[in-house]
């Protein structure tokens, strides 16, 4: 079985095709990846076999069902290569996660994979607004997992001209950007405020910078987020999505013409929402768990990934390919206060809303004897101060934390800049519970 590759045009193919043919597309390409998976990888000939199903089983789109999730547990557990579906020195590059928690995830590409990789940020940039000759600093992290390398392959390939350093750096990445004068930015929407923070530190106005456009991924972040960015620097704020395990950077990219939510690249990766409990497929729009099987990758594919982020599936607008709404959170980061489910940015959307605070915050969850409490940090901006301001503003945070989340909170709101920043992806929870 052959891999059904075509490429024609400015656009890809797959960008401009009607839904019939992207589906007829995606189904050719389904089936060569669960015969490239089932064939290749003892992991999913067992899952197969264990059920007593076949790649021959699949012949619609909605055989997919019949195949069984592929979960983070699976990847560890075949730690570190036997996910592979290709021998090592077909493998030109391998990443592992930081494996905080046990046993790193690993993933790995052929050189086709690349390829397809930098194919598909070249895609999601240029979809963004992006052009051949536009100078793009990439402040992803180029160290364990696969954001800044994925990006960097991505732009090159368009042609931009690319300006590489990780985050960590706040008074280094500001000195860049004043100097070279990127007209793009790639970097988490956390740390971004880190930056717009050093901007003003060092008396720059952001609006004279020649930056136009911030691709925001790693974390889920909200549209009163897009709107601060976008207010406070003079740009547009975009989302890309993506995973690791899927590909990394650029399974999904928001179209600068609609900015309502990352357009799915499906010619390569076909998206599924499950209920997260049962596991029951859902349909588009119905909020639920996004799953991701891919449809091009040689040297690890995926069958069903169960990403973990919530989020529902919307039709095609920019292009036929469906959209996914903003992620909401992950499930392994809902917090679940006294009956009530809930996730960071829900409160980060409350803190948003209140003029006077800065987006910068950490919510603490411990225990008062049975019962489940929830501390609130947050920052004045720097334009307010005073005790009066500070109390008014706990107070009116505190009320929209209880009016639409529906949780009772203590709010704490300190001075400008007394924070810990964000280094790359924000670590906002931390749950004192289980200590």
């Amino acid at each position: 079985m052959s891999l059904p590759m075509h490429k024609l045009g400015k656009l890809d193919r797959m960008e401009t095709a009607s839904v019939d043919e992207l589906r007829h597309e995606q189904l050719q390409r389904l089936r060569w990846s669960v015969w490239h998976a089932y064939t290749n990888v003892p992991h999913y000939r067992k899952a197969f076999d264990a059920i007593g199903l076949k790649p021959m089983d699949i012949n619609t789109l909605e055989d997919i069902a019949k195949i069984p999730f592929t979960g983070k547990n699976d990847l560890r557990e075949n730690y570190p290569f036997n996910m592979f579906a290709v021998p090592m020195k077909e493998v030109v590059r391998v990443h592992a996660s930081s494996g905080t928690t046990g046993k790193p995830t690993v993933v790995g590409y052929t050189q086709s994979d690349i390829e397809t990789w930098a194919d598909i940020v070249a895609r999601s940039i240029r979809a963004g607004g992006g052009s051949a000759g536009d100078k793009i600093h990439i402040a992803y992290g180029y160290g364990l997992f696969t954001g800044g390398l994925g990006a960097h392959y991505g732009a090159e390939r368009l042609g931009c001209t690319v300006i590489p350093m990780s985050g960590g750096q706040t008074e280094k990445q500001v000195q860049l950007i004043r100097d070279f004068e990127p007209d793009i930015i790639m970097v988490t929407p956390s740390y971004m405020l880190n930056i717009a923070d050093e901007i003003d530190r060092q008396g720059i106005d952001p609006k004279k910078l020649p930056l136009r456009l911030g691709i925001f991924g790693a974390e889920p972040w909200t549209n009163e987020m897009r709107t601060e960015l976008e207010t406070r620097l003079g740009i547009q704020a975009l989302d890309i999505y993506g995973l690791s395990e899927v590909m990394g950077p650029g399974v999904g990219m928001e179209c600068l013409e609609t900015k309502d939510g990352p357009t799915i690249w499906e010619d390569h990766f076909y998206p599924e929402i499950i209920n997260p409990e049962t596991g029951e497929v859902l349909p588009d729009g119905e909020y639920g768990e996004l799953v991701f099987t891919s449809l091009t990758k040689v040297a690890m594919p995926v069958l069903r990934y169960r990403t973990r982020d919530l989020t529902r599936l919307l039709p095609g607008t920019a292009r036929p390919m469906r959209r996914i709404d903003k992620i909401t959170g992950r499930s392994d980061d809902m917090l679940i206060i006294r009956g009530v489910n809930v996730f960071p940015t829900q409160i980060e959307e409350q803190v948003l809303k209140c003029r006077a605070l800065a987006p910068h915050y950490e919510i603490e969850v411990y225990k008062e004897g049975n019962l489940d409490c929830v501390d609130v940090r947050v920052e004045l901006k720097l334009e307010a101060e005073g005790a009066d301001i500070k109390e008014n503003a706990a107070k009116e945070l505190a009320h929209h934390i209880k009016s639409y989340i529906g949780i009772s909170t203590k709010v704490h709101v300190q001075d400008s800049g007394t924070m810990n920043r964000s280094e790359g992806k924000a670590k906002r929870v931390f749950d004192r519970r289980k200590d």
